[in-house]
């Protein structure tokens, strides 16, 4: 599942950076300003934006991949990244499905439930507690 998960982010995150290139095309063709702001420099913001935003989600698909490629734990950092990509995609469908319609928001929730399967499936093998062992009996002599 962890294949799926790292194909669909990476897919996502090529997805994002597209839109928001266009989105800086349209920008950069208008002639209106936002507050004395110049068009050249919102539009160099939404690139850069949509840059990083499809980076990091590029990279929780590398990531997912290579979890699904190594069959191990993730360590803390890939938890911690892929945490945060599924926060990320549960407030952003919120937002899409006022925004848009339930289709988009149904897209955004399979991919943050995939992300989420991941992050349990490759998690940290559960420690042997011995707090959980029964207690002893101590030998009568």
């Amino acid at each position: 599942m962890a294949v799926v998960t790292g194909v669909a982010l990476m897919l996502e995150g090529v997805g994002i950076a597209g839109v928001q290139w266009v989105m800086a095309d349209f920008l950069d063709r208008q002639n209106m300003s936002l507050d004395g702001l110049e068009t050249g420099l919102m539009s160099g913001v939404v690139r850069g934006g949509g840059l990083l935003t499809g980076g990091l989600l590029c990279v929780a698909g590398v990531f997912a991949l290579r979890l699904a490629l190594r069959e191990a734990a993730a360590g803390r950092f890939v938890r911690l990244l892929l945490v945060s990509v599924a926060v990320v995609h549960a407030l952003l469908a919120v937002v899409v499905a006022a925004l848009v319609g339930w289709g988009a928001f149904a897209l955004l929730a399979v991919v943050g439930g995939l992300v989420v399967f991941t992050v349990l499936a490759y998690g940290p093998a559960p420690a042997d507690d011995v707090r959980d062992a029964p207690p002893a009996v101590p030998a009568v002599s």
